[in-house]
């Protein structure tokens, strides 16, 4: 298979994976996963195997409900994009020898405060508060990481949906994904969640390179720390493959629904349970709850990169035009934003990965 069919792939499943899970987010998260099924039920959505039907709640509107079926001309401006735009504006500029530094910086520079939630809010203003004007365009830090990092929100889920670009650049490199993935998530984030986040980088490097899905979860489980709950979580997600999600929700309880383990979880069981259809998989993704649109971008990104190919009654609707939040940008196009990603998988072919 070619990089270039993985990567549009891999596009093209992040997008479609996180606008299924956009409308039925914060229904999700306030209803919990009775609720949110309630709803889909109700709107004539289930068995969820496309865009979800428009029906009327107090949480979905806006965005939100451009996204749903027949409503959509777009990929509306979601956090998850934003953040996968901006992480290859960043190895662009700085390569595989960005830090957390760089990422800092690029925030300041590109990402809109309102463009950021709990743990990016949390240290966005905190990093604004610590740092003086030229530390923004260069100059050095007067701060430690720890005290921008140090935030309530600190185990959730947004570093997770940070670093998925690190691993597409650099197939059959993960313990460098995985690296890159914790200097990025390292602003805003600590522990596990930084190892969730390491390992999803990791399983994006090693999906091209491997024999099957199992072998590649197994094979990224080796890059983290095995003390650590990332790993559990991704041995719970093994566990109940092919089981009913409410398995999922009986070991996590009454977990945040943005937090970094119960949404691991959740996307590790998905990736393995469904492998014969993505619109299997990713249904069934949203269907689990929690934070919807983030575990439905990364299921789709990952099945992406498997298979090289999405279904076009997906892709169709958004046309390939990709909205982010970022300063100066606004408006992507899919095939620019596919030649970009696949001339830096070329670039970065020779370096070799870390020991």
């Amino acid at each position: 298979m070619k990089n270039e069919e993985r990567i549009k792939a891999a596009w093209q499943g992040r997008i479609s994976g996180c606008l299924l899970g956009k409308p039925v987010e914060m229904i999700s998260m306030r209803e919990g996963p009775q609720g949110l099924n309630k709803f889909l039920e109700e709107s004539g959505s289930l068995p969820l195997r496309n865009y979800v039907n428009y029906m009327e709640h107090e949480m979905l509107r806006g965005a939100n409900k451009k996204c749903c079926l027949g409503m959509m001309d777009k990929a509306e401006v979601d956090d998850d994009i934003t953040y996968l735009v901006l992480a290859l504006m960043m190895m662009e500029k700085h390569g595989i020898e960005i830090d957390t530094d760089d990422v800092a910086r690029t925030w300041i520079n590109l990402l809109p405060v309102g463009a950021t939630f709990t743990a990016e809010r949390d240290s966005y203003l905190k990093l604004i508060e610590k740092s003086d004007m030229s530390y923004q365009f260069g100059g050095p830090r007067t701060f430690d990481i720890e005290d921008i990092n140090d935030g309530e929100y600190n185990d959730w889920i947004g570093a997770q949906i940070r670093i998925d670009m690190y691993g597409w650049l650099l197939p059959g490199k993960p313990k460098l994904a995985a690296e890159l993935a914790r200097r990025d998530a390292t602003l805003s984030h600590r522990s596990d969640a930084v190892e969730a986040s390491a390992y999803i980088a990791a399983l994006c490097a090693l999906i091209p390179t491997t024999g099957s899905r199992e072998e590649a979860v197994d094979a990224a489980l080796e890059i983290i720390d095995k003390d650590s709950l990332a790993y559990e979580a991704v041995e719970i997600g093994k566990k109940f493959k092919n089981e009913p999600a409410s398995n999922l929700h009986d070991h996590y309880g009454d977990m945040s629904p943005v937090h970094s383990l119960n949404n691991l979880a959740v996307v590790v069981w998905a990736f393995l349970s469904f492998q014969d259809s993505f619109d299997e998989a990713i249904g069934e993704t949203i269907c689990c709850g929690w934070d919807t649109d983030c575990t439905g971008a990364t299921v789709g990104g990952l099945i992406g990169l498997d298979k090289g190919s999405i279904p076009s009654s997906w892709t169709d609707p958004w046309q390939g035009r990709v909205m982010t939040a970022i300063a100066g940008v606004g408006e992507l196009n899919l095939d620019d934003l596919v030649n970009r990603t696949c001339f830096l998988v070329d670039k970065f072919s020779s370096v070799a990965d870390l020991k």
